[in-house]
């Protein structure tokens, strides 16, 4: 499986064949993906397009090691696997999970195909790193092991070169000093929070403003604080930074690409992914532009995990490809999640 070129300028017209090629080389390699769509009854020889490929239930992350090229027995070795390092993979990347329930596992094969997507995406959105000081307000990410975001973080930071970019876990003070001195200097900067530490950033400074600053919130209170909808989350960080629009950023443990919204809540995809909204009682179909439902991601830098992902997120896509997330499924598992499970996998 060549992997060079889906990071080329040219992959938005080659994504249809590259879908079915990596859809063929899952079905084929991760036994776990195989075992799922064997079923569901479909014949992969009769996969013909995107919307017939079968998007694999994220739960399954949870439960299962999705991998390609392992033999049953690293399988199994690899279910209650702790430690750092292994010749199967690179890097395992979890989720933060309440307490008391399974995580997600991502059991990455190659950092660098992990790298050079979250690299490729920012340069489309956001332009050379190296232009920016980043700063990062992640604590609830920064105080456990495997977060693939902080990853993403650490190494765009290490690829800027700028001293003055770097992390803060509870020093709020600090944030706003070193801040302070970017905004006089008009320096491009961006700041990137889990949702509750921005609020308590806005709440301990209400005088602070850097209507040049580019907020950038990755969602999620964390138990924290009480949920809110995005456009009162946005309006407050607005009103206090003095910023025209509020950026996100939407990724997660399961995907090795980000999508990234620069103001009003509608994400854009780099060219390798793509988001498609299916019908809620029947996750076999899929909605109309513009209509909302379930969330399915193809990332095809997924090549070692499985590249169809069906989320439990709610939202919606429009004519231009940009999507909307509403919200997530409440207290029940996607249908089809369980499968395997019933197989004996």
């Amino acid at each position: 499986m060549t992997l060079s070129s889906l990071f080329q300028p040219d992959i938005s017209q080659r994504f249809s064949k590259k879908v079915l090629e990596i859809f063929h080389y899952q079905y084929t390699n991760v036994f776990i993906y195989q075992n799922y769509v064997n079923y569901l009854g479909i014949n992969p020889k009769e996969v013909k397009l995107l919307e017939n490929i079968p998007f694999l239930p994220i739960e399954l992350f949870k439960k299962e090691v999705i991998l390609d090229s392992i033999s049953n027995h690293e399988y199994k070795s690899l279910i209650s696997y702790t430690k750092p390092v292994n010749p199967n993979f690179d890097v395992l990347f979890s989720s933060s999970g309440t307490t008391g329930l399974n995580t997600s596992k991502h059991y990455v094969r190659s950092l660098e195909l992990y790298e050079e997507s979250f690299q490729n995406g920012f340069n489309q959105f956001y332009g050379d790193i190296k232009d920016y000081v980043l700063l990062a307000l992640l604590p609830s990410y920064l105080e456990r092991d495997g977060s693939s975001l902080i990853y993403m973080v650490q190494k765009l930071m290490e690829r800027g070169h700028n001293l003055e970019s770097g992390f803060y876990l509870d020093d709020l003070e600090g944030l706003r000093n070193q801040m302070e001195g970017l905004r006089e200097r008009k320096q491009k900067t961006i700041l990137i929070g889990v949702t509750y530490a921005l609020l308590d950033f806005v709440e301990k400074f209400p005088d602070f403003w850097f209507p040049e600053l580019i907020v950038m919130e990755t969602g999620g209170m964390k138990g924290k604080r009480k949920e809110m909808v995005r456009e009162e989350l946005h309006q407050i960080l607005n009103h206090a930074f003095k910023t025209s629009n509020i950026h996100s950023e939407y990724g997660m443990t399961e995907l090795l690409s980000q999508a990234y919204s620069q103001g009003n809540g509608r994400f854009r995809c780099p060219p390798w992914m793509k988001v498609l909204i299916r019908e809620t009682q029947d996750p076999f179909s899929y909605q109309e532009e513009g209509k909302a439902g379930g969330l399915n991601v193809v990332d095809l830098a997924n090549i070692h995990s499985c590249s169809f992902i069906a989320t439990q997120d709610l939202g919606k896509v429009y004519p231009d490809g940009s999507f909307e997330i509403l919200g997530r499924f409440d207290h029940s598992d996607i249908r089809g999640c369980n499968l395997l499970m019933e197989t004996g996998s």
